[in-house]
């Protein structure tokens, strides 16, 4: 298990330095058509920014899809001031206070600019905004900024303007190992897409066809799902996800994933809960169950708008969601583990 945990941190480690905000998503697309095609399996991009792997099953008249979104929150431009300094807005669940003062890329048309998140200076009196943020007051994307040291000229030509998307520097996000712990930005949801890799690599011919969707845009409505579930008759829809460490829900840090009832878009199917249950319990692996809120996936926001008729949702125990997450390595590997029987046994 060390060696197969070890492969798993490099194989988050190359995802989550692939930049990809949502609507800009070309760097981790490159990646996984790269990976999808070094495996040998049937793959595309579908319109709505969606990379798929097919894997055929025995009954190709059923099928299931299993969805780990590739999106990452941030931020977007919404000006570039006389002075160079740009002023942003959340992109998706995104806080400036958790990215903290530091280097943060501009993905610009032409070019990626790097910038500084900024606050203000603390040597202040009252007459300085800054100064409520030293007394009780959280700082807001409205009174941050980023500081470049280039004239809107200089921004123009790298092609930064409203609308470019903004995520922390590359070099802030290289993941840091705690023994079978990874922590790092962007755990939601490159940590999923992990596992998507492994069962495209291990699934062969399962009883029916299973669609692994790496979807687009999901920190931002669950577009690409929506599309696609829209599109592709599906009985039953599995999502991979984080899921939220904190006193008010009955869940443990540690090796063991987390199955969801239900979350603030609905209940999940029972009769899917079960049989991933069934998986996990065939395989002797633990799982714990809970029922979350302030919390949506492509499975419950899917089944809310009557794209699928049963989903779900299996995920690992991460503190510091949308922020500097920790997940333990041994919780994703089991997920690989419980989804594989999953699928074998349908």
């Amino acid at each position: 298990m060390p060696v197969a945990l070890d492969n798993l941190f490099s194989q988050i480690e190359s995802l989550v330095l692939c930049h990809s905000p949502s609507g800009a998503e070309c760097e981790i697309n490159e990646f996984l058509l790269e990976a999808f095609a070094a495996l040998g399996v049937e793959h595309w991009r579908d319109d709505a920014d969606n990379l798929i792997a097919k894997i055929p099953g025995k009954d190709e008249r059923r099928a299931i899809a299993i969805t780990a979104h590739k999106d990452e929150i941030g931020a977007i431009v919404k000006a570039v001031l006389p002075d160079g300094r740009i002023s942003v807005r959340k992109l998706g669940g995104a806080f400036p206070w958790v990215y903290g003062e530091g280097v943060v890329d501009l993905l610009g048309d032409q070019q990626t600019v790097s910038g500084v998140l900024c606050f203000g200076s603390r040597h202040v009196s009252h007459e300085s905004p800054q100064k409520q943020q030293q007394e009780g007051k959280a700082v807001t994307w409205e009174s941050a900024w980023i500081e470049t040291c280039r004239t809107p000229s200089e921004l123009e030509q790298a092609g930064v303007r409203p609308g470019t998307r903004m995520v922390v520097g590359k070099h802030r996000k290289r993941p840091f190992r705690m023994g079978d712990f990874i922590a790092s930005y962007t755990l939601d949801n490159k940590a999923s897409v992990a596992i998507l890799l492994a069962l495209a690599e291990r699934l062969k011919q399962p009883p029916v066809t299973v669609y692994l969707v790496a979807s687009a845009k999901e920190e931002v409505g669950a577009i690409g799902a929506l599309y696609f579930s829209q599109r592709q008759a599906l009985e039953a829809l599995v999502a991979l996800e984080i899921c939220p460490l904190s006193e008010e829900y009955p869940v443990q840090a540690g090796p063991v994933p987390v199955l969801l009832s239900q979350d603030g878009y609905g209940v999940y199917d029972e009769g899917l809960n079960w049989q991933i249950r069934q998986a996990a319990e065939a395989l002797q692996q633990p799982l714990q169950l809970a029922t979350i809120s302030g919390f949506g996936s492509d499975g419950s926001i899917a089944m809310k708008f009557g794209h699928v008729s049963r989903a779900a949702c299996l995920s690992f125990p991460t503190q510091n969601t949308h922020g500097f997450e920790i997940a333990h390595l041994g919780a994703i590997a089991a997920c690989t583990d419980i989804l594989e029987r999953f699928c074998n046994d349908l």
